[in-house]
Order: structure tokens, then sequence, then C-alpha cells
């Protein structure tokens, strides 16, 4: 996609923050944030990890130009010495983050940047709102996508997104979740997501007869004749005539009826109905598409009820989460380095899901000897993990929860993106980050994956950050 310049899409705040580090003569105090969320969407097991590609775009290109320098001088607020830092400014953090499509869970760092105060005070509206949106729509998506049980989802949701990003990247989300392509266009053109899409009622109701219309289509598209049956009557109308189509015009082409669609109704009736005329018919291998306000409990439920369905396209309630908006991912302060010693930072809170965990930080995934995910053991970052001795895991919370394990492989999450402000990561394609999302995914138990009382996924802490946290707890506690 072609770069735009949205160097001051960020909260004002971050602006008035960066000018009174800068008055306060701390432009090169060294700071740490971490970016994680606290509770998964729909009360699910667990979420997906996305938008990566984007924040690393959006840093690669961070500069303030002349016009935004003086918008900004006219608000008569900002030291001029603070300006003329902005007009040579240069990104020089440090920032780590796991691969997208990672499966994560509550209060892991899904991304740390550390590196000078104001330039990580500057990025972290961007940094959330790319991360916010996408990692919620994967989620969603990943869910649906689970629930289909093997059957393909297509992204229908362009004209209901929340403005043409929310489409657009929404629809790259959805892909890296497995859905199979995207009514969006331009999603096919940015990313090379297949773009699918055949018909809507108007094009039938032009023609003075459903048989017409259905004829002129397959006329064009004689090679994918995919004809939407419910406009009339779906039964009595559409599916004979969709029968009549297959036999009359493709079969004496040598060609045949490749779907239909239906987009209302009683789907499992229709379905069931439908698969029978067929059949009979002798086009067993006609598939079957529908539409209609889906999610993954109705896609769930018309499975268990034996609907007849190959393909579901789900629109508005994934393309906006609509079940639950909001991913809820944050960026705290974590860390400063004082003479290049790090030094943690604790923000307490009253309710125990505020606290954050202090530190410059590392997260390990534990895997069994199968290759499964065991845990996620949140570290501090020079910590290394022996994988020749057992490993004491024990819940944070509650630390008379824990096991001992053996015979198991860990792998750092957290990957070095850019050091001192230098690109060192290898952005994977769309296709390589989907693939792994559905390998990452397959290494998680079917109990974490559930919709109805998912299995808690262990993140625990090590000792080490563990001891780190109650020190500071009761340091300010005293």
């Amino acid at each position: 996609m072609t770069q735009r310049k949205l160097d001051l899409l960020m909260d004002f705040y971050e602006l008035t923050m960066a000018n009174g580090y800068f008055k306060d003569q701390k432009v090169d105090q060294i700071a740490v944030f971490d970016v994680f969320f606290r509770s998964v969407p729909d009360e699910g097991g667990y979420a997906v990890f996305a938008g990566l590609e984007q924040v690393i775009d959006y840093l690669n290109h961070l500069s303030f130009d002349e016009k935004e320098i003086t918008f900004l001088r006219n608000k008569n607020i900002f030291d001029e010495g603070f300006l003329k830092y902005l007009e040579t400014f240069k990104f020089t953090c440090d920032v780590y983050a796991m691969k997208e499509g990672t499966p994560v869970f509550p209060h892991e760092p899904l991304l740390v940047i550390k590196g000078p105060i104001i330039e990580c005070q500057l990025v972290e509206t961007m940094i959330l709102l790319t991360i916010n949106h996408q990692s919620l729509i994967a989620t969603k998506a990943s869910r649906i996508v689970h629930a289909a049980k093997g059957r393909s989802i297509l992204e229908f949701g362009a004209r209901r997104a929340h403005g043409y990003d929310a489409a657009i990247f929404g629809a790259r989300a959805a892909y890296i979740a497995g859905v199979a392509g995207s009514s969006n266009t331009y999603a096919d053109y940015a990313f090379q997501i297949p773009a699918l899409g055949t018909m809507a009622h108007s094009f039938i109701q032009l023609y003075d007869t459903e048989y017409e219309a259905f004829k002129a289509y397959a006329l064009a598209y004689p090679d994918n004749t995919v004809l939407l049956v419910d406009t009339y009557n779906t039964l009595k109308s559409g599916i004979p005539n969709a029968i009549k189509i297959a036999k009359e015009v493709l079969e004496p082409m040598g060609k045949r009826l490749t779907g239909i669609r239906l987009d209302s109704g009683d789907l499992t009736y229709l379905t069931i109905a439908a698969r029978k005329m067929l059949n009979d018919a002798g086009l067993e291998d006609v598939k079957i598409t529908v539409s209609n306000s889906l999610d993954e409990h109705l896609i769930r439920a018309l499975i268990h009820q034996g609907a007849q369905i190959d393909s579901f396209g789900v629109g508005e309630r994934l393309v906006t989460a609509r079940s639950e908006a909001v991913f809820g991912g944050v960026f705290k302060l974590a860390a400063i380095e004082t003479n290049q010693v790090i030094v943690p930072k604790i923000k307490i809170s009253e309710n125990n899901e505020k606290t954050t965990t202090p530190g410059f930080k590392q997260v390990y995934r534990f895997y069994d000897e199968n290759g499964m995910a065991e845990a996620d053991v949140i570290t501090l970052h020079d910590e290394v993990i022996d994988t020749s001795k057992p490993y004491h895991l024990f819940d944070p919370i509650y630390t008379y929860k824990s096991k001992e394990i053996e015979n198991y492989q860990v792998e750092a999450l957290l990957k070095p993106i850019f050091i001192a402000g230098q690109l060192v990561y290898d952005t994977p394609s769309l296709n390589d980050i989907r693939s792994y999302h559905k390998k990452a995914l397959n290494q998680q138990w079917d109990e974490v994956k559930r919709f109805d009382n998912p299995h808690t996924y262990y993140v625990d802490l090590s000792q080490k950050l563990w001891d780190l946290k109650q020190s500071l707890l009761k340091a300010y506690k005293s």
C-alpha cells in the first residue's frame, strides 16, 4: 500500500508530555514500554496478535515536515527547541514483538519498545490503534474459522466496516486468521487476498425473469457460475432455475454449475432441501454458500442442526467484531535506564488487573514433548531458561497453584524488530503469516479454543520477575 503521512495521528498529550520532557532535559532518558491487553474478547480462551507489519511501516517512515511543524508552532504552547528537535526527528528505539498470527494471552507483552522517552511516547497511539484493531478482527475471524470446522469462510464485511481503513485492514487481519478470501477488491490489490463475489439481488431483479438473469450470468462466467437463489422463492423458483441453467446452458458447453448462494431464510431447512434437489439432478458437486448476519455461534448452530453448507460468507459481525468491539491493548511504562542500569517501574492499582508487571521483559512459550503449548512465562529480558533442567511453573496470583515440568522446549516469543532504529526483522509474506497462525493455533489445546468456559491458559512469571514485582509492591506499600 502507498505510505500515508500519519505522523500527527497521536493523542495530543503525547506531544505535551514530549515537550515537557524536552524542557526538563530528558531527551536522552531511556525508557521501556510494554504493549499488552487485559482480557480476551468474547470471554474467549485466546487472542491473535496482528498488525505488526503496519507498525513497522509507520516507524520506518516517521518524520515531521514543515507543514506539521508550523501547525504545532501555531498552537503557541510548544518550546521552539522542541519543535527544532521534531524537525530533525529520527526513530532510534529498539522494538521487540511477537510474530503476527501468534495466539496470545492477557498481561503478556505483545510488543516492547525501548529507547528515548520522547520517541517512545510519541508513537503510543499509532502502535495501539494498529495492534488493537487488527488483533481484534483476527481474534474474531479465528473463532469463526474454528467454528466452521474446515468449511470455507469468506469475509463479506467491507460495506459495514467502520471506515475504509477498517475494511482494508480488517480483511487483512481476517485473512491471517484463516478466511479464504474477501469481497473487498482493494484487499486483493493491496495484499493479494483473493477477491471473491458473484452477484446481488439487483442483478436478478433487472431481468424480466430469474431464469434470464441466471442465463446471462452463466454465459458471462461459464467457468465459475455461482447463482443467488433466494430473490423470489428459493425452493420453488431459485433452485429449479439454477438446475435448468446447469442442464440447458452449462452442460451443453461442457461446463458445470459451480455453486448456489442463499442470503436469507431458514438456512438449515433450505440448505438440506437444496442439497437433495441438487443431488437428485446429478449436481452433487455443486457447492452451497450461505450468508446473512452470521457469526461463530450461528455457524456452530447451523452445523449442529445438520445444515448442508460448504462455505459461509460472514460480514458485519466479523469485520466490526460486533459482539465485543474493543481489544483493550494498553501501553505502559515498565522501566527506565539510568547509567546503563535498568530501573523497573510499576503502576499499582486497587484493581489487581491494572497493577503492571515491572521490568524489561521477554516471554517464553513452553511446549511439551508433543509440541503442544503448555504455558507462557514472562521473564526478565536477560533470563535464559535451561531446558535440560526441570522448570517450576506457578500462578503469579495464587502461588500455591504450581507444578514442575520436564521434557519441554521453549521459544522466546519477543523477536527483535528494530535495533537502534534500524529494521532487523525480515517481514514475512501475508501467506506465511497465515500459515504460521494455523500452525501456532494447532499447538493450542482444544480446551483453550472452545467458546464456552474455555480453559484458562497459564501465563506465569519467572521466580526472578515475581520476586522483583513483590519487592516493588512491598516498597510502595510501606
